[in-house]
């Protein structure tokens, strides 16, 4: 516990919720830690305790008792980092496939988290000590761009983008097949599969209530091109080629929307063929482009190129 932070309320702030003008006050920490606070008895109205809904008045002084930061089990490791932007309140990678994004069972170590806090020690608890500073995510065969704050306000003001889809994001993916139409919207909700707890699906619309077990999901798709080659059976197969834009953000969501279309994307093995068809290590989706907003306030893109194990086997097969 540190020395309180004590703050008087002005004549002109009378009659707000105090959780609500405390998150005002204190920009770089979050409403639900404040509220936390109060519900812990660390937040005192002119000496007594208090409660999140009461009303602030002119004159009162507001005792805040900040608990300090909850040492954090996670350590820097140096691992390197394809840096693509960096300030003072974020950090944009190029996160190769393989790389676990955060720590998880089965992951202690060795995940994106470790190599950004040996980086940037100064993240540690930002945002959640589990996860400092991971606003979003990708599955770890996923590669592409991914942006850490390095501070609180920052990875509320990326949440709030994200939580408003004003976060443009846009994969690549080769899929099985040659998909029809070839570009298109794929709405259909996604959840946990009932019997498979590993994997997610396109659960229905139940005839009656007009309801999903799964929530809202919506990926759009543009084909780039097609490409064909000819197996060792000697049967020609051919691939598709994707630009796919996220509306929402479910988990494997392309992955699963590709597969529920019959064109899976190639090197999935969980959601695809068990025996793929072309030599791959790693399954051919990647996260290329990203586009938000800073918190100077200024609109940024920022693009990740195909790897190079992607690119090189896009070149072992022939386009068209």
């Amino acid at each position: 516990m540190i020395n309180p932070t004590q703050i008087e309320v002005p004549q002109s702030e009378a009659g707000e919720r105090l959780d609500r003008w405390l998150a005002i006050q204190l920009p770089q920490h979050s409403r639900s830690a404040i509220q936390r606070w109060i519900a812990d008895g660390l937040v005192f109205t002119d000496g007594q305790p208090t409660k999140a809904s009461q009303k602030v008045e002119p004159g009162q002084w507001i005792s805040v008792h900040i608990p300090a930061p909850v040492a954090t089990e996670l350590t820097g490791e140096e691992i390197p980092l394809a840096i693509v932007y960096e300030d003072d309140d974020l950090l944009v990678v190029d996160k190769p496939a393989g790389l676990v994004v955060h720590p998880a069972p089965g992951h202690s170590g060795g995940t994106l988290v470790n190599a950004i806090l040996f980086h940037c020690p100064e993240i540690a608890g930002v945002g959640g000590e589990k996860r400092p500073g991971i606003v979003h995510r990708l599955d770890k065969e996923t590669s592409g761009l991914i942006v850490v704050a390095k501070n609180d306000s920052t990875h509320r003001f990326l949440q709030r983008q994200f939580a408003a889809r004003t976060v443009q994001k846009e994969y690549l993916a080769l899929l099985e097949g040659r998909i029809d139409p070839p570009r298109g919207r794929i709405t259909a909700p996604v959840g946990r599969h009932p019997v498979e707890r590993k994997r997610q699906a396109v659960l229905p619309v139940d005839g009656i209530t007009g309801e999903s077990a799964g929530r809202e999901a919506i990926t759009e798709y543009e084909t780039i091109a097609i490409y064909h080659t000819r197996l060792v059976s000697g049967l020609s197969a051919h691939f598709s080629f994707i630009r796919a834009r996220l509306h929402t953000g479910r988990t494997h969501q392309i992955r699963v929307h590709c597969a529920w279309m019959k064109h899976p994307v190639v090197g999935d093995t969980l959601y695809g063929h068990k025996r793929q068809r072309l030599s791959l290590d790693r399954h051919f989706l990647h996260a290329h482009k990203l586009r938000f907003r800073l918190p100077a306030g200024d609109e940024r893109e920022f693009v990740a190129p195909l790897p190079a194990e992607l690119q090189t086997l896009l070149d072992s097969i022939s386009e068209g």
